[in-house]
């Protein structure tokens, strides 16, 4: 009885986690519309959302503990659970960074699409794919699909470097948009945290899986 009470508890943290990474997806993708589009009124959604994505972290935390405390896992089965702190942990720091994504449209609402967009464009869509994958790794233990996910965060580490530049070129013709080029350097940063979240989440796949500290794209 005791691991079956165990393996359930388990089975719902498994359906949060996967709850909590497409509500984080969701997110990103909605706040990427926004900040394209200049779509004020969807950007003040997302932080609606963040907000129910934060208490599914304390919701997450909530039932580690009350496992931890009712169970008494050991060794492997204490890897996953501190595993799965630190996945809504990483989670909920990527859906803070899609919010703020969102909260950088007013900034740019009255001006016409700026062509580097197109790369924080992709900065998001590669960084949804690692949520979706980092989740996918921790409900099938997958050490493997954890190394391959940390892998993308190279992407978004080359389109920042690559914002970066170009907005700083930009910055020598445009010197009166100062701000706006640096809040697009911002933005970008935004995504490429997200990206380091979402390897440090990796990272702790990797304890769950093999009992090793690794560091995952140094």
């Amino acid at each position: 009885m005791p691991r079956e009470a165990f393996e359930h508890s388990i089975e719902e943290l498994n359906a949060r986690i996967t709850a909590m990474g497409a509500a984080t997806v969701d997110a990103l993708q909605k706040a990427m519309f926004a900040f394209r589009e200049r779509d004020l009124d969807s950007a003040k959604k997302i932080k609606k959302a963040d907000v129910l994505i934060d208490m599914q972290q304390l919701e997450i935390e909530d039932l580690v503990a009350t496992t931890m405390a009712t169970q008494q896992p050991v060794a492997k089965d204490l890897r996953l659970l501190l595993c799965a702190i630190q996945m809504a942990s990483d989670l909920e720091r990527s859906a803070d960074y899609a919010a703020h994504l969102a909260k950088a449209t007013k900034f740019f609402v009255q001006d016409p699409q700026w062509r580097q967009t197109a790369m924080l464009e992709q900065m998001a869509s590669i960084g949804a794919s690692m949520i979706t994958d980092t989740v996918n790794a921790f409900i099938g233990r997958d050490a493997l699909l954890a190394r391959q996910t940390s892998l993308m965060d190279d992407q978004i580490d080359h389109l920042h470097k690559t914002v970066i530049k170009e907005m700083v070129l930009l910055l020598g013709t445009r010197p009166d948009d100062a701000e706006k080029v640096t809040k697009f350097i911002q933005v970008s940063g935004y995504l490429e945290r997200l990206g380091d979240h979402m390897t440090n989440a990796c990272e702790s796949i990797l304890y769950m899986v093999e009992g090793v500290h690794a560091e995952l794209n140094p």
